[in-house]
């Protein structure tokens, strides 16, 4: 006997709740249930990162999550970036450097470009390539992608980001 669950969580600062079959994912639950369609289902293996939200203050693939484990945490989607009609600084970017294409995997791509730079403080260019291999894009170069990633750690960190590898 499947029975759903009441399901509370804070998603860019507002509380909201909603019921949730015990393996119901976070992907379906953020879209199906709460109507928060800009987190996008890609692959549904974890490996493509369209799905990536912000979870207590960490990037994680909502296809691998159950709803039910998201009970009482903090998310942040791509619906919280921007403030009304005030893009991100990060969207901004993206758009100034022509680092999107169809758009599908934007929404991915922008979460995990958000995790990567606040939870580093110091940022190699290599540093954001092999970050940002985690998310996928089937449409276009990653040129324009690390260009507005890469900026987006400049004004954050208000410090270039170095061109060379911090690891060696």
């Amino acid at each position: 006997m499947t029975t759903s669950r009441t399901i509370s969580l804070t998603i860019n600062g507002e509380v909201l709740s909603g019921e949730a079959a015990p393996r119901m994912l976070l992907a379906d639950f953020l879209r199906d249930v709460l109507g928060k369609t800009g987190t996008h289902v890609g692959c549904e293996h974890g490996v493509c990162g369209a799905c990536t939200v912000i979870v207590d203050g960490q990037a994680a693939r909502s296809c691998l999550m159950f709803a039910v484990q998201a009970e009482g945490a903090d998310l942040k989607t791509v619906e919280g970036l921007a403030n009304g009609e005030e893009l991100h600084p990060l969207q901004k970017l993206f758009s100034e450097h022509r680092a999107l294409q169809c758009g599908y995997c934007t929404p991915g791509m922008l979460m995990t470009a958000i995790d990567l730079v606040e939870s580093n403080d110091s940022l190699s260019e290599e540093d954001i390539k092999v970050g940002m291999s985690a998310a996928l894009c089937r449409c276009t170069g990653y040129e324009g992608i690390i260009k507005a990633v890469t900026a987006y750690a400049e004004q954050v960190h208000g410090k270039p980001v170095s061109r060379e590898d911090n690891n060696g």
